[in-house]
């Protein structure tokens, strides 16, 4: 059976897509919505990548890199290339030039360059941006609930790491947070396993305090919290963390990412996204409810 969230879905993304600062929520989704616009506007035009590269000075390559927004644009290519494919209306100009200047400005996040590896960046400018973010976890708290304490001694963990380069980690992550209670935040579901609200990470006043954290956030109306206990057996996703995140506008397909111990993956083929949107799905039916939910963390602060 699989749950329909359309309806929750088609909210927060009307609530945020009015909202999202590109300025601050970095490069990465302007430069996916610019990308996926121009490439639909060449193809209605029947116009080859050729010929766009040729209009810019630039190889089909660079066609390619710039529709899939893996790189910036410069606002005279994009000028450049809405002549080419027709485009005089001003209003839809100056819409399209205005990513074309927000995908070259970096997300708040920059000043932490030395700790944020490439893959991560991304992810960072995906989350900012999201109008819906799902995902289940499997050892940890998700990084957006997480106390400075329970972050920290889960960063802790790394064994290469400074004690300096740890706190900004912790910098880093609680200001990720922000996005919770910003005017208009994502719609943030989540699933947890059992064994990360088990575990005392940091020991038990640090756990007791993150569960109480947990119960306090699961009040506000855009985040949801649910269970996944040791009862309900095997599951779709138990080989690892799962998120998946909706960017605003509706432009662009949901955005699948897979966190690993060395990095991230993002499975993009269209069947790949649906099959993790399918696992999400199965988790929150085989899960505890909400509501439920509330009650095993109120229970298992009692017994932390």
């Amino acid at each position: 059976m699989d749950v329909d969230l359309s309806a929750n879905e088609a909210v927060a993304e009307r609530r945020g897509s009015r909202l999202v600062d590109f300025g601050q929520a970095g490069p990465t989704v302007p430069r996916m919505i610019l990308g996926a616009r121009l490439r639909r506007l060449r193809e209605a035009r029947g116009i080859t990548g050729l010929e766009a590269g040729r209009t810019i000075r630039a190889s089909h390559s660079k066609i390619s890199r710039l529709e899939m927004g893996r790189t910036g644009f410069k606002t005279r290519d994009v000028q450049d290339l809405l002549s080419l494919y027709g485009v005089c209306d001003e209003a839809e100009r100056a819409t399209l030039l205005a990513l074309a200047r927000q995908s070259n400005s970096p997300g708040w996040w920059h000043v932490y360059h030395d700790i944020v590896p490439s893959w991560l960046n991304v992810y960072l400018g995906l989350e900012q941006a999201a109008t819906v973010i799902r995902g289940y976890e499997l050892q940890f708290v998700p990084g957006l609930l997480q106390t400075e304490s329970y972050a920290r001694a889960v960063l802790r963990l790394a064994l290469d790491d400074t004690r300096e380069r740890t706190e900004r980690r912790v910098e880093l992550r609680m200001g990720r947070q922000r996005i919770l209670h910003r005017e208009r935040p994502p719609h943030l579901w989540v699933v947890i396993d059992e064994a990360a609200l088990r575990r005392p990470v940091g020991g038990a006043a640090v756990m007791r305090g993150q569960l109480a954290h947990l119960l306090q956030l699961s009040e506000l109306p855009h985040v949801t919290i649910q269970v996944v206990p040791f009862g309900a057996g095997g599951h779709p996703a138990m080989a690892g963390p799962v998120t998946v995140l909706r960017p605003p506008g509706g432009d662009l397909p949901d955005v699948v990412y897979l966190e690993q111990q060395t990095g991230g993956v993002y499975p993009d083929k269209p069947a790949e996204i649906e099959l993790y949107r399918h696992v999400l799905n199965r988790l929150v039916v085989e899960s505890l409810s909400p509501a439920d939910s509330l009650g095993f963390l109120r229970a298992a602060l009692r017994d932390t």
